[in-house]
């Protein structure tokens, strides 16, 4: 039996009438930036967070550092990002001119440790930016409280995160803004990339931090030829907010479903070897990768390969031992837990379309490995 890693067939087979008729409105209407399609889908994307304000943009990574740049981070802050996580993270910070740094996670969940943030905070920290790592929730309660102790602002990184929920509320809204990928791969995936800002009630003046997100992507302007900002040209198109708009009010259902594989998962592998993922009491978890740790990762990752079990991992180096982060002078060593997950994690497959006998095949193959 053949496994692959992701793919998307079942998504495009359910969903072809309502892809291609996005296709065709948006073709006939021969509008393609900042249209109706645009303005739909921020509109539904903002109710579905429970949110206010919702902002396309270009990709996940501009849907970060875009609110960094609204609030004012530049040259001389520092935003507190956990050390393990996607490098989107880091160089949306990094953009701005401020520096990243990193927090170790919790080896349990693989999210910032938020015992560990406090003691990261200086007088140059200006936000402190949660990742929502692998569809699990961080402990948002924890963090909150932080940044209202020390007047921090929070920008959640939810790009693997859609529709997971901390104590029953959507991520993404708990923070200033928060910013989501939809990245083909993600659990909301465009037909191509895309992204988006949101813009929660914690901001003292939502409204003006979203409209100037807004300006701030597209190209500094308030309004046409009138640049009150040195901008960028970060905009979700025409297209795919009309597929993204098609895809959203299936979500759930599509979570549901990598729930109850992670369930099979998460019952069914009994290898002594592996190292399961653990989900706390507050977090109902959206499963974008189902991540397992095995000291013998490497080998586990080619037995699964010659079983036709595609496999992947996330991530195999850490940020801080990346050339794109060596000025920062971290040794190897320094961040041991990051460096620890880099080593182990390994990614089995996880998509919405995998079969109940596929997921078994997954679960008798690691259950074999010897």
């Amino acid at each position: 039996m053949k496994v692959p890693f992701v793919t998307f067939k079942e998504i495009e087979k359910e969903l072809d009438g309502a892809l291609r008729g996005a296709f065709e409105r948006v073709y006939e209407a021969s509008w393609y930036i900042g249209g109706r399609e645009d303005a739909a889908f921020e509109e539904a994307f903002a109710k579905y967070c429970n949110v206010s304000y919702c902002i396309g943009t270009g990709n996940g990574l501009d849907a970060l550092m875009l609110p960094l740049k609204a609030l004012g981070i530049g040259e001389g802050d520092e935003v507190i990002i956990p050390s393990n996580t996607f490098i989107a993270t880091a160089l949306a910070v990094s953009y701005t001119g401020a520096t990243p740094v990193f927090v170790e996670p919790d080896i349990n969940t693989y999210n910032i440790d938020p015992s560990l943030i406090e003691a990261a905070i200086t007088d140059k920290t200006k936000v402190i930016m949660p990742v929502h790592l692998y569809g699990q929730p961080c402990d948002m309660d924890v963090v909150m409280a932080i940044a209202d102790k020390y007047n921090l602002y929070v920008v959640e990184d939810c790009a693997q995160a859609h529709g997971a929920r901390y104590k029953g509320q959507v991520v993404g809204s708990f923070g200033d803004a928060a910013g989501f990928s939809f990245y083909p791969g993600k659990n909301l995936g465009a037909l191509g990339d895309a992204g988006a800002t949101v813009v929660g009630s914690r901001n003292a003046d939502p409204k003006a931090l979203a409209d100037k997100i807004r300006a701030l992507g597209n190209y500094g302007c308030d309004y046409k030829y009138h640049h009150i900002y040195a901008g960028f040209n970060s905009r979700l198109d025409e297209m795919q907010a009309a597929f993204l708009s098609a895809k959203l009010p299936e979500l759930d259902r599509m979570n549901a479903r990598r729930r109850q594989i992670a369930d099979m998962y998460l019952a069914g592998i009994k290898n002594d070897r592996v190292i399961m993922p653990t989900v706390p009491d507050y977090a109902e978890v959206v499963w974008h990768i189902f991540a397992i740790r095995c000291d013998d990762r490497d080998e586990l990752a080619q037995y699964l390969e010659d079983k036709d079990i595609a496999t992947n991992m996330h991530y195999p180096t850490p940020m801080h031992l990346q050339g794109a982060y060596e000025n920062l002078q971290i040794p190897k060593g320094t961040l041991p837990v990051a460096e620890e997950i880099s080593l182990t994690e390994l990614s089995l497959p996880m998509y919405y379309g995998m079969t109940d006998e596929q997921v078994t095949y997954v679960i008798d193959a690691i259950n074999s490995w010897k």
